[in-house]
């Protein structure tokens, strides 16, 4: 970590779809910084990304809000990209920086007229409004990802992602392997994607789907991995997942099926009509142990024919 630059720590130690949403504000920072050794407090798995962003020189494996690794004790600036604070914030002037970025917070006093944070603003453009606000000028579009070609055998497939986070944003088994049937009764091919953890649930719906398993990738691709298969792939359907926003960053053709929260919040940008969005309006608990009553009302033929109209562009060009 030693460097002869000075350093600037960015922190964000969240999920997925958290680190494909601050992809602008760490290009941002790295504009405004560019002599820099720019670090990014977060899960180390995100590391292959950090990679392909180009605008993260490091990452130092942070989960959550725990207490951060020495090395990054006395930074020239810190940045705040994990939430409002104050815990975070606190976590932070703990390391003693010289400066910190970050949103007001009574709570911590510092710092001084920084920018105000809003509840419902889309999360993309809360950070970069952040920084804006901060002196650091930043594109909100500024979303592109370029993975590396895709090597695997499933180029052109319609990549299903079964899982998320928590219950509450999970579409149902039963709408998945209906969805499944029916794009390979209409020739499409099929893969099933997810973390480890979410392996058993796309092996059943393999297997009432009559899927092979070898098209079960869940647990088995690093995200870098997954990253080229999205972008090789004809179509992405998921929830409010992580890989949404790899469909978003590649620019593949997605479907995405939000309960809890709104799309106003976390959605693809409204702008970029390849990507489609279903939501009954409603909001619940993103967090919840059972599938949210909006997400868990949206029809396999709403699907379908979402799809099957990003299909029709796609062959008229």
């Amino acid at each position: 970590m030693t460097t002869g630059r000075p350093r600037l720590i960015m922190l964000r130690a969240l999920g997925l779809g958290d680190f494909l949403t601050g992809v602008p504000a760490y290009r941002a920072i790295a504009r405004a910084f560019p002599g820099h050794h720019r670090i990014l407090a977060a899960p180390v798995a995100f590391a292959p990304l950090a990679e392909l962003c180009g605008d993260i020189d490091e990452v130092v494996d942070t989960r959550g809000l725990e207490a951060l690794d020495p090395e990054l004790h006395g930074a020239d600036i810190a940045v705040n990209l994990h939430g409002r604070g104050p815990q975070s914030h606190r976590l932070l002037l703990e390391t003693e920086p010289r400066r910190l970025i970050a949103f007001a917070n009574p709570d911590v006093g510092v710092p001084a007229g920084a920018p105000r944070f809003e509840q419902h603003e889309h999360e993309v453009h809360r950070w970069c409004r952040m920084l804006s606000e901060s002196g650091v000028a930043a594109d909100a579009a500024d979303l592109g990802l370029e993975p590396r070609p895709y090597l695997g055998r499933f180029r052109g497939a319609v990549v299903l992602h079964c899982g998320a986070s928590s219950e509450s944003r999970c579409w149902p088994v039963a709408r998945w392997i209906e969805l499944a049937r029916s794009l390979q009764r209409d020739g499409y091919a099929v893969v099933l994607t997810g973390s480890a953890a979410e392996f058993r649930r796309c092996r059943i719906i393999a297997r009432n789907a009559e899927i092979p398993i070898d098209r079960v990738l869940a647990g088995k691709t690093r995200l870098d991995e997954l990253a080229s298969l999205v972008r090789a792939s004809l179509a992405v359907v998921c929830g409010d997942t992580g890989l949404a926003h790899f469909a978003t960053a590649v620019g593949t053709p997605s479907v995405v099926l939000f309960g809890p929260v709104s799309p106003e919040q976390w959605g693809p940008p409204p702008e970029r009509r390849q990507h489609r969005v279903l939501w009954r309006g409603t909001t619940g608990d993103p967090h919840a142990d059972r599938v949210d009553p909006g997400l868990a009302s949206i029809g396999v033929r709403e699907v379908r024919a979402e799809l099957d109209a990003l299909f029709a562009t796609r062959r008229a060009g």
